[in-house]
Order: C-alpha cells, then sequence, then structure tokens
C-alpha cells in the first residue's frame, strides 16, 4: 500500500510546488517587472508616486482602568496639487474645486500662474470624502496625495507635558516635552505609500532589519490619567482666568510611586496650531523649567528636618516678639506681630516666620542643609522631561544665620515647582523620597520583551518614619483648625496641607516688589496612607494678599474630586 500511495504522493507534492511557484512568480511580475507601470497607471488617478508618508510613534494616556488613550498619534488626509504648466483655464479649476473644498481664492490665482513651476499646493489636510470628490472630477493637472500629520486629540489639554513636532532649521522632530524627551524613541524614517515585497524581503536580509535601532522604536504610554487631566486643565484654567494671574500651574503625583498623574501650565496652547502662537514663552512647561520662591510651603520641610534631627520637639516653645534681628538684618512675621510663647505646632497653624528661624536656628547651618540636600533641594529631580533646571541656593554657601533664616520660610532660595512637589512627596511616603517620572511603559515595535515597564522609583530617605508620621499629624492639625478657621476640613478624610505665600523678586533692583506674590499650596491625602499629593501655585494673582484666599477651594475642589474619582474609602 505504501509503495502504491507514494508516488501519489510525489505528484500531489510536486503539483503544489508548481502552483506556488506560478503563484510568486505573477507575484514577483506584478510587483518588479510590470509593478511600475501599474503603480504609475494607479497613482494617476490617486496618489503622487513620490510622496512618503509621515510616520511617528503614539503617546497614550492611560486611564484609572487601565484603557489607552491617544494623546499624540497621526492622522490622515489628503494634499490638493496641481501643475500650472497643466492648468489650462484657471478660473475654470477653481471654480470646480470651489464647489467641494473652500480654498484660498488669491492664492489659488496666484499659485495657478507660477508657468516654470510644476508643483504647487491648493490645500492641504482635506477630509477623504472632499478629496474622492474632487478626484471624481479628473480635472487634468490637479493631483490628490494621501498625507499624515501629527496630531493631538485633547488640543490644549496636557500640551506643555506633551509637546509638539516642528522644525528647528532643517530638522524637523519633537519640540518641548514629551516628543522631545523620548525623540529616539517616537521617531520613524518616512515610509513610501507602495512598498515592494520582493525589494522589502532582501533590503532586510542585507541590512539584518538593523535590530538594535528598531529595539528603540516605540509607542509611550504615560502615567498621566485623562479625566484628571481634563479636570485638573478646567480647574486650574478656572483660577488663572479670575485671579488675572501671569501663570498658573500644578501637579498631581502619587507621593510612593513618583508618577505623575495630572500635570498642567496654565495659559496652555493648542499643539495642533502651535504655529498661531506669538509668544514662544507659552510652550516652556514651568513646573519643570523656572525656578520659584516658594514661600511657607518650605516651613513643612523646615519642621521635619529639625524633628528629626532632635533640635525641637513639639512641644518645644519659643516667645515670638513678631520679629528677630539677624546679622543686622529684621525678619518679621507676615502680620509683624508676636504670639507671645507658642509652641511648634503654632509656627505650622499661623505659619510663623520667626518660628521657620528659629527652627533653623536650633539645627545649626550645616545640620538645616544636610537635611535640604537630602530632600533633594540641591540637585535636579531627574524628571523625563526636557531643560529641568537646577535650584537657585547659593545664598546657603554662606555661613551667616540670616540666609539659612530666609530660607527656613522659603526665601532667598528657588527651586523649580517638580523639585519641591518631590520634597514634599517624602512628607507623605514615610520619609521616603520618590522620583517624579511621566512614562510608565515603552511599547516596542520589535525586540523579546516588547514592552517594558518604566520603575524610576529609588529607595531615598530623607527623615525617618516617625519623624513623616509626626509632621503629618501636624499638617491634619493646620487642615482641621487653622486653614480658613478649620472650615474646609473634610469630615470623612484626612488631609495634611499648607499654604505659601512669598514675596517675588524684583529683577530690575535688589529686593521684592512690595505688591506682587507668588501663592502656593500643596496637599496630601488620605493623609496616613496618601494617595495623591497635589502641589499648586500661581504666580502675581490679582485680588487676594494671601494664598488660603486664591488656592484653598481649587485644592478642595481637586481633592473632593480625586476622592469620589478613584473611591477612596473614608480613614475616619
Amino acid at each position: 500500500m505504501k509503495e502504491y500511495f507514494l508516488p501519489r504522493i510525489r505528484i500531489i507534492s510536486a503539483g503544489l510546488l508548481l502552483v506556488v511557484l506560478i503563484l510568486l512568480g505573477q507575484l514577483y511580475l506584478l510587483q518588479v517587472v510590470r509593478g511600475e507601470a501599474y503603480r504609475e497607471k494607479g497613482e494617476r488617478q490617486y496618489l503622487n508616486p513620490s510622496k512618503s508618508l509621515y510616520d511617528r510613534g503614539a503617546i497614550y494616556f492611560e486611564s484609572k482602568d487601565g484603557n489607552l488613550i491617544s494623546a499624540a498619534t497621526l492622522k490622515t488626509g489628503y494634499t490638493i496639487s496641481m501643475n500650472p504648466n497643466l492648468i489650462e483655464d484657471a478660473l475654470e479649476v477653481h471654480d470646480k474645486i470651489e464647489k467641494i473644498l473652500d480654498i484660498d481664492d488669491e492664492s489659488f490665482f496666484f499659485r495657478s500662474g507660477k508657468k516654470d513651476d510644476t508643483y504647487e499646493e491648493i490645500a492641504k489636510k482635506v477630509e477623504e470624502e472632499e478629496a474622492l470628490a474632487i478626484l471624481a472630477l479628473q480635472i487634468k493637472g490637479v493631483s490628490i496625495e494621501k498625507e499624515k500629520w501629527r496630531f493631538y486629540p485633547g488640543n490644549s489639554v496636557g500640551a506643555q507635558l506633551l509637546g509638539f513636532t516642528g522644525f528647528k532649521d532643517n530638522d524637523f522632530g519633537g519640540r518641548y516635552g514629551l516628543e522631545r524627551e523620548y525623540e529616539n524613541v517616537l521617531e520613524r524614517e518616512e515610509r513610501g505609500i507602495n512598498i515592494n515585497f520582493f525589494a522589502e524581503i532582501f533590503s532586510n536580509l542585507s541590512q539584518g532589519f538593523e535590530k538594535n535601532k528598531l529595539r528603540e522604536k516605540g509607542d509611550i504610554i504615560t502615567t498621566i490619567e485623562p479625566v484628571v487631566e481634563t479636570f485638573f486643565q478646567n480647574k486650574l484654567n478656572q483660577v488663572q482666568e479670575e485671579r488675572d494671574s501671569l501663570l498658573t500651574a500644578g501637579v498631581i503625583i502619587d507621593p510612593k510611586t513618583g508618577e505623575i498623574i495630572g500635570l498642567v501650565v496654565s495659559p496652555s496652547f493648542d499643539p495642533n496650531k502651535f504655529g498661531k502662537e506669538e509668544d514662544i514663552s507659552i510652550f516652556r512647561n514651568s513646573l519643570v523649567e523656572d525656578v520659584y520662591e516658594f514661600g511657607s510651603i518650605m516651613k513643612p520641610i523646615t519642621m521635619a528636618s529639625a524633628l528629626d534631627s532632635g533640635a525641637v520637639k513639639t512641644e518645644t516653645t519659643y516667645d515670638d516678639k513678631g520679629f528677630l534681628e539677624l546679622d543686622g538684618y529684621k525678619i518679621s512675621n507676615f502680620d509683624g506681630k508676636g504670639r507671645g510663647m507658642v509652641d511648634m505646632q503654632e509656627v505650622l497653624n499661623q505659619s510663623l516666620n520667626t518660628g521657620a528661624a528659629f527652627v533653623a536656628n536650633e539645627m545649626g547651618n550645616d545640620v538645616f542643609f544636610d537635611y535640604l540636600k537630602n530632600f533633594g533641594l540641591m540637585e535636579k529631580t531627574g524628571i523625563d522631561l526636557p531643560n529641568e533646571a537646577s535650584p537657585l541656593i547659593k545664598n546657603l554657601s554662606s555661613s551667616r544665620k540670616i540666609e539659612y533664616a530666609t530660607a527656613s520660610f522659603g526665601q532667598g532660595v528657588a527651586f523649580s515647582p517638580i523639585m519641591m512637589a518631590r520634597a514634599l512627596s517624602a512628607l507623605g511616603n514615610g520619609g521616603i523620597l520618590p522620583t517624579p517620572h511621566l512614562v510608565k511603559k515603552i511599547d516596542y515595535e520589535i525586540g523579546p520583551g516588547k514592552t517594558i515597564n518604566i520603575n524610576k522609583n529609588q529607595e531615598k530617605r530623607t527623615i525617618k518614619k516617625e519623624t513623616a508620621d509626626e509632621i503629618t499629624r501636624m499638617l491634619v492639625r493646620v487642615v482641621d483648625e487653622a486653614l480658613l478657621g478649620g472650615t474646609v476640613a473634610l469630615p470623612n478624610h484626612s488631609i495634611a496641607a499648607k499654604t505659601g505665600t512669598a514675596q517675588i523678586a524684583n529683577p530690575n533692583e535688589r529686593g521684592y516688589y512690595k505688591d506682587r506674590f507668588l501663592h502656593s499650596f500643596f496637599g496630601y491625602f488620605p493623609a496616613y496612607e496618601p494617595k495623591f499629593l497635589v502641589f499648586l501655585y500661581t504666580v502675581y494673582p490679582k485680588g487676594a494678599r494671601y494664598a488660603s484666599e486664591t488656592l484653598t477651594k481649587p485644592f478642595m475642589d481637586i481633592a473632593k474630586f480625586l476622592i469620589n474619582y478613584y473611591e477612596i474609602p473614608p480613614d475616619r
């Protein structure tokens, strides 16, 4: 039986092989031998064969449920162009196209008159329906080309963190934000519209796929939650508009992991229309690229350092006269009034500058300096965004007590907002300093372990856990007892928070403006097992003197939203 079927099997196998060879031969004939002719014929009806399609990796936000939401992607459309040499009646061509697509009349007739040119664009980014309608007219001299471009579905939402793509001289690529920071991952070589199957195979074999380069290319998945980011953007836009500030910004961070859930700068811009912006400073991410003197939000760091070093205890008292003199300079409380004998809790509750200076003096310059260094305030955070600013701390190179006294309540030293947010996160993270970051995963195009999780958190202890717990208890009391008279405290959720009001330095002369202030606010919750730290600031707001007036309500609105959205259970 075996000998009987063997010849038949061989015949069938030979037949199948022949069919495969015939099909491959036809495919080769179509794509290689006659491919160019067929393509030219098709492209005369549809696409320009020399056109290459733009390509770039995507950027995603990730919802709390793990769904990916496109933040930066590619959009497909069409370019309508003409060869002026082939345009016999420009008015007739114009009227035909105008019935389908609104075009610039003056530009069209100017371009159609350039008979020395063979290519002039009529319109770009045309929708498919309109492009196909113009194609159906079969207008001599008019061509339709497929194109792709970078598209940001959220428009102005998250603009400063995303950045955009554009030219710098002759170099096209990511400009600002994640687009620039992850250029090596996102960039792609342009892909031709027509792909030759055989040419691709043999080209890839000869080049070995350029494996190392391919493995660097992919899409990035951020830590940003899109619903949170949108709410956050709207809330800070409201503050910016109501207070007519120079700028308002903020960050929402997980103090344990360093993952940034929301990051907003207002005013913002639409990266789809960035060319319409007159002032390029709007593209800057001030949370990372600028430094500020933040004022009293420094006091919890000062107090935590003193408690941790043993220089003071919660029950330590001092005689507050409303002012003190150091090295020939006078330091006063915000209202110039003395409170008499007060303890450390009251220093935070009433935000006493003299109390912070007393604490710094009890520590001594060297000890205070070391704690500021431990809190990461002497170095950049390493956040995955470009142009991170360095702190301005040259005052601390002095041995004078006045420099450390002013630093204790956030004047005379300047830090980036993200640097302050990281340092303050350590208070809620049991004394561990997190590493802020925006990208959690990279989904590579090729290679083993296609999706790489990014873990940027590093264990760096700043203060003892017991100290972190103690400063947290003190900050909860600030909210429960002192913040707007304790009227905003939540009955079921503990919040640790502090405001800051700082004078703005006058760049034109030594000293500070008397009528310009920077307001800041930070808080984390639930206080003893925090899910989020919210950090806000607004520069030169109008109509209010203190941060408690401008930022308390926005902060509480954001906190309530996060508690409800993430269904955070009560902790008290």
